[in-house]
């Protein structure tokens, strides 16, 4: 059997080597890790904070005096301006006097009738007296003498009290300011017959300086801002919160205010009690009805750890905070959040005072990732 010998050309080997050569070729480079990405960091602060607590209430005067129409008779006039103020014993309204003081002539004249009886019985009395001494006249008219005198005199006092009931209901006819205050619009108007019957209300008088603000609160919290405020009148020697009050176009009221009284007993219709607090107000900007929110502070919190509210997350009520330890690696942490303060929020759990956390970049980095940290403002230059 003869052998069949294959040599290999130059050709053959330049062919085979290309065959060699080409997936070395072909194979891709190892592609380069990039840098670290880039995060904006701030340093966990700790400091005293204190907690705020707002209530949303109305505002109404120290006094809200209804002025009513106390005689009847015909509105002669209304002497004041719709929600001006006016001075107490301002004149407001003018009730026609003429039947008041007709009454009065009345009753003055049944008062001088009564004191002519009783200025006769008093002399019948003197009279009678030594003539009986004397048998002239019998016992019997000197007792009748005695009882007509006691008779008049009963007159004479119940005509007093006639007169005066007159004069005083012609003093009603004339309707003053019975406080300082602003007056509110008139629900009557001159030629309207007033008093038939019933006290006709005629318009309110409200004292605004200082003005009132009421506002409820649930029965729970109100236990726990009584012990809180409590504790810092202690800490302040006695001295009571200072109030805020938030206008509805949230302008401050340049006055504090303080409690002013709490009600009695707890609305059993809403759960609520109702705290009355007081404010100054020269100017009589604030009128009764405002709505509004009152601000205080409840409680101080020692050594609170603070973190701009922007490094916070939320997702299904999980809050976290990515956390870059001292090797740039990041941390995503678990917290527990406390009350806001300005553009800070207090964290109760999970992080500790000095750590970095992430402000700006939190889209590009998860757990565990390597991080380039540049330093932002600080939690509490962002207080400031």
């Amino acid at each position: 059997m003869s052998k069949i010998s294959i040599r290999p050309t130059a050709g053959g080997a330049l062919a085979l080597a290309a065959l060699v050569l080409i997936p070395v070729s072909c194979a891709k480079p190892e592609a380069k890790a990039g840098p670290p990405p880039e995060v904006y960091v701030a340093t966990v602060v700790q400091r005293d904070v204190p907690v705020e607590t707002e209530l949303v209430g109305q505002t109404r005067g120290a006094q809200d005096v209804e002025i009513r129409a106390r005689v009847e008779g015909f509105l002669d006039r209304v002497a004041f301006s719709e929600g001006s103020f006016v001075s107490k014993g301002k004149l407001l309204y003018q009730i026609d006097p003429k039947d008041l003081q007709a009454a009065l002539a009345r009753a003055e004249a049944d008062l001088a009738t009564a004191q002519a009886r009783l200025a006769k019985s008093e002399n019948d009395v003197a009279r009678y007296t030594p003539l009986v001494a004397q048998q002239a006249v019998s016992k019997q008219e000197l007792d009748n003498a005695l009882a007509f005198r006691d008779a008049a005199t009963a007159q004479v006092e119940a005509g007093k009290a006639v007169v005066e009931k007159a004069r005083i209901d012609l003093g009603y006819a004339t309707i003053t300011s019975p406080i300082d205050g602003v007056v509110g619009t008139t629900l009557v108007k001159a030629g309207s017959l007033v008093g038939r019957g019933e006290s006709t209300l005629l318009t309110t008088v409200s004292q605004v300086d200082p003005i009132f603000f009421r506002a409820g609160i649930g029965e729970a919290a109100y236990l726990d801002i009584s012990r809180r405020a409590e504790a810092i009148r202690q800490a302040n020697a006695g001295e009571k919160v200072a109030i805020t009050l938030i206008l509805a176009d949230g302008t401050v009221h340049p006055h504090t205010g303080l409690l002013d009284a709490v009600e009695r007993a707890v609305d059993p219709t809403t759960g609520t009690l109702s705290l009355q607090f007081s404010f100054p107000n020269p100017e009589r900007l604030v009128r009764p009805g405002q709505y509004g929110r009152i601000r205080f502070v409840a409680e101080v919190k020692k050594g609170a750890l603070l973190v701009p509210q922007r490094a916070v997350q939320e997702l299904q009520n999980l809050r976290t905070v990515a956390v870059v330890d001292a090797s740039g690696t990041v941390n995503i942490r678990t917290v527990k959040v406390g009350p806001r303060f300005e553009s800070l929020w207090v964290i109760e759990e999970g992080l500790n005072p000095g750590d970095q956390v992430v402000v700006e970049g939190l889209q590009r980095i998860r757990e565990g990732v390597k991080v380039t940290p540049k330093p932002v403002a600080d939690a509490a230059t962002e207080a400031r």
